[in-house]
């Protein structure tokens, strides 16, 4: 029965997905051969997992009827190529520019990242505080990370997720991006002591004085 449920709400949303204006319930009961009474429970759950939402109303020559339409999260439901996608830019970059390159083009990306991320600490603010604010940010960016021990005397922070990990297995250089945004975060030189992509367990980096 669960599968069932599951298959009728993907179809549900598959349909709504091409009716960019919506969908009545009357409508989307004939397309899925179910009950209007069946609809109305998989909307519900479906408005309630946020999927789906109440869009406009339409003239019947009674009483209005209501249209659903797809929310932006019941989008991201169906299948995306971005990391697909991703590889083939950094791949162009690649072939067109060399490693350095490339290295290069992620550093200026970083740059133009860090200026738009938000600052909590203060201008004259310590190199661990700035280490320690980096390492939510990156938590908040989905690296499931955190600060750690300091590794031979230098704040560390280790991360669980590499959200880069299959691009940096194809290509090394992608950790280029880590690295630069790290170091115009927080203004030190950084070393990547333990990477996944190169085998090991977690991505860990050591904030040292920049010479």
């Amino acid at each position: 029965m669960g599968e069932l449920y599951g298959e009728r709400r993907k179809g549900l949303l598959r349909h709504l997905l091409r009716r960019k204006g919506g969908a009545t319930v009357d409508e989307l009961a004939q397309a899925l051969g179910v009950t209007r009474t069946a609809i109305r429970q998989h909307l519900a759950a479906l408005m309630r997992d946020g999927f789906v939402a109440r869009g406009a109303e339409r003239a019947s020559g009674g009483r209005p009827l209501t249209l659903y339409v797809l929310t932006n999260e019941g989008r991201e439901t169906f299948p995306r190529r971005y990391s697909w996608f991703a590889r083939l830019l950094v791949e162009a970059m690649a072939q067109e520019h060399g490693a350095a390159g490339l290295r290069t083009r992620l550093g200026r990306i970083a740059a133009s990242v860090v200026a738009q991320l938000p600052r909590r600490t203060p201008a004259g603010a310590s190199q661990r505080e700035k280490v320690a604010e980096l390492s939510t940010l990156m938590d908040q960016l989905g690296y499931d990370a955190r600060k750690v021990r300091d590794v031979g005397g230098a704040p560390t922070i280790e991360a669980d997720n590499c959200i880069f990990h299959e691009l940096a297995q194809r290509n090394p250089a992608v950790c280029q991006f880590d690295l630069a945004l790290m170091t115009g975060y927080t203004g030190s030189k950084v070393e990547l002591h333990e990477c996944m992509a190169r085998g090991g367990h977690v991505c860990r980096f050591r904030f040292l004085p920049r010479v």
